[in-house]
């Protein structure tokens, strides 16, 4: 849980200690569902640009075993913004330092024997140069101009060498605080030494509940779309036609078609849906599968290669059409639903359980799951947009009418939300509170050891800061001062 920190003088550390950890934790992983910013797409196809009128690249510091070049603010500014973090409100020089505490973490790891596996972190850049690619719409030849590099194979080091500081660096920090706890008493105390008038302010918090209903495709249309599967794949292997002209032409998955059908699976991350894993996963190179059916229609996928964890699979993805009458039967089907819970004949929950079409909640009585927190509860101003958007006006206990959601490939589902146990914004209570208070103990319990950690080990470690870099007013004894 985020806690507001514009007017409160206590909670500056915290703020501190998140716009410290942002360029530690950057470029590990960029998630498949992740939207970057418009500005950071055109500011990515036009990277050369900025760089063109800058001083040569020089070395900004030197930390125990490891260098920070100039330019290295720029790109980790640059990869900030992709992630959707506001750097506008993060001065300069805090960057610097945070990358000074990056590689500070990341030298002690090598000299604590922490280790990473280099396929793991080749696995991570190949998946982060991938998403990064099709959030943005640039080209790998744009990033490798934007990195300075002579060839791709330069850039993929350069990008191994930057992934691996990072791992090193978060390992290394997890290993100084994994072991810290806080007992009720030190809870307690934590608290009482807030003054009230500085105590922090909670945002409105809700659960929310949906059930989901979705028009049924009839079997004589998806017999239709597995035959037409079972036709391309038969082309492909007895006529030897391209798979990948058939995607051009055929697939309902448009995203999907400037790469032919090309997507990479990592069995170490789970980023597609079940069944499309289960089936690229059991195919030798190669090999066809047979048409199979996930939440987004049919699909059959051609095995290109297997590189370790990582498999590259074309797919087809065809989308049965659904008629207007099946429409209509499942928007009154949950108007009918929404009517019999209004009326008190039964209860959203049971009517989820018995009805609702969403596995994902149906067991759990329509509850989402907030993945934040793994808990019922959402902070209403930090929630998602387009389900704020839906259920900001609802009053405790109000069901919304029935909506009409089209996914990415137009599929249609009709849904009715509820919220449930809304407790407004207010003032830290201890008591109603208290889980919250004690995220925050422990969080300052941990930044006190990092503190300490990082003070004891700057002084053991050579360290220099150049030029323009030492008028600084860093947050730790970088100039050893």
């Amino acid at each position: 849980m985020q806690l507001q920190t514009n007017n409160l003088k206590f909670t500056n550390n915290l703020k501190h200690i998140f716009t410290l950890c942002v360029a530690i934790f950057i470029s590990s992983e960029l998630s498949a569902q992740e939207i970057i910013p418009d500005e950071v797409k055109e500011e990515v196809k036009d990277s050369v640009q900025p760089f063109q009128a800058t001083k040569i690249d020089g070395v900004a510091a030197v930390v125990g075993d490891n260098i920070i070049l100039e330019s290295d603010i720029d790109k980790t500014i640059l990869q900030m913004k992709s992630q959707g973090v506001n750097v506008e409100d993060i001065p300069r020089c805090q960057i610097f330092g945070s990358l000074l505490e990056n590689k500070l973490y990341a030298h002690h790891a090598v000299q604590d024997s922490i280790e990473v596996s280099d396929d793991e972190i080749r696995s991570n850049v190949d998946f982060q140069i991938q998403q990064f690619l099709a959030n943005t719409g640039g080209t790998l030849e744009d990033l490798i101009k934007f990195y300075k590099k002579e060839d791709e194979k330069s850039f993929r080091e350069e990008m191994y060498q930057i992934n691996k500081g990072n791992e090193l660096a978060k390992r290394m920090q997890s290993s100084i605080v994994d072991e810290i706890e806080v007992t009720p008493e030190e809870v307690r105390l934590f608290f009482n030494k807030i003054p009230e008038d500085e105590r922090p302010t909670f945002g409105t918090e809700l659960k929310v509940s949906q059930i989901v209903i979705e028009p049924k495709v009839s079997p004589e249309e998806k017999e239709k779309i597995i035959n037409r599967l079972k036709e391309f794949k038969a082309d492909v292997l007895e006529n030897g036609a391209s798979f990948r002209s058939k995607v051009v032409l055929y697939t309902d998955d448009k995203a999907s078609i400037p790469k032919g059908g090309l997507y990479t699976l990592n069995r170490e991350k789970p980023v597609f849906v079940k069944e499309f894993r289960d089936v690229a996963f059991s195919l030798e190179e190669g090999e066809i599968s047979e048409p199979f059916e996930s939440v987004f229609g049919f699909h059959i996928i051609q095995l290109e290669k297997i590189r370790g964890q990582e498999y590259d699979a074309r797919h087809i993805l065809l989308i049965p059409e659904v008629s207007q009458s099946a429409m209509d039967e499942a928007k009154e089907k949950l108007e009918a639903i929404r009517e019999k819970i209004v009326n008190g004949d039964i209860t959203f929950e049971e009517a989820a359980r018995e009805s609702s079409d969403e596995k994902e909640t149906k067991s759990e009585g329509g509850f989402l799951i907030n993945p934040a927190t793994q808990d019922y509860n959402f902070e209403l101003t930090r929630m998602d947009t387009e389900l704020y958007t839906q259920i900001q006006d609802l009053k405790d206990g109000e069901i919304t009418l029935v909506q009409t959601e089209r996914d990415r490939t137009g599929k249609v589902k009709y849904k009715i939300l509820r919220v449930t146990d809304r407790v407004d914004e207010h003032v830290a209570d201890y008591s109603r509170d208290y889980l919250k208070i004690k995220d925050l103990a422990l969080t300052e319990k941990q930044f006190k050891a990092i503190g300490k950690w990082q003070d004891d080990k700057i002084m053991d470690t050579y360290v220099k800061i150049n030029g323009e870099h030492r008028d600084c007013d860093f947050t730790s004894n970088w100039l050893k001062k």
